[in-house]
């Protein structure tokens, strides 16, 4: 068995990672912030018997935000759901085609997710939400953004699955 080929990034390469590097940020803060508001919550209700109105639609933004761009950046790092039993039991030409099945259905669940997202999220902009200063379809933001990026990240897995250095790594696995 050969070793895999390893290509150095590209310009390209990098700044996907730093894409999904300040997306996984934003979505670690999310959580950070979602713990942070219900601990507040919590405090409030039953210490101070004042229950604040802005944690729950807060609490909802914060985690579509954690919850979407954690799924974009698994599509990045392949972490998300694949064919990977019967991927490493076939030749690597048919490894290639269930790469890019994958990758084409991820994209269009991603570009499914962005439009719908975005159609309700300016559907519902003026509209304010109960209890939050802030507009009724915020959630759909990071779930616009997020279906965004797996389509970006999907695509750039596509086109890497179907680069020559990626075959020829294949054909040496045989």
């Amino acid at each position: 068995m050969s070793e895999p080929v390893t290509v150095p990034p590209t310009g390209a390469q990098r700044v996907l990672d730093l894409i999904a590097t300040v997306a996984i940020g934003i979505a670690a803060a999310a959580l950070l912030g979602l713990v942070v508001v219900q601990g507040w919550q919590v405090f409030a209700r039953y210490v101070l018997n004042d229950s604040p109105s802005w944690t729950e639609p807060v609490t909802l933004l914060l985690l579509a935000t954690a919850m979407s761009l954690g799924a974009a950046t698994g599509v990045h790092t392949n972490r998300h759901f694949g064919f990977f039993l019967l991927h490493d039991h076939v030749r690597p030409g048919m490894r290639t085609a269930i790469d890019v099945v994958v990758q084409l259905v991820v994209a269009t669940i991603g570009a499914v997710l962005a439009w719908w997202a975005s159609v309700l999220l300016l559907d519902g902009l003026h509209i304010k939400a109960a209890g939050a200063a802030l507009p009724q379809s915020i959630n759909y933001l990071p779930l616009a953004a997020g279906g965004a990026l797996m389509v970006l990240f999907a695509l750039n897995r596509l086109a890497l699955a179907l680069l020559p250095h990626q075959a020829a790594a294949m054909e040496g696995d045989r």
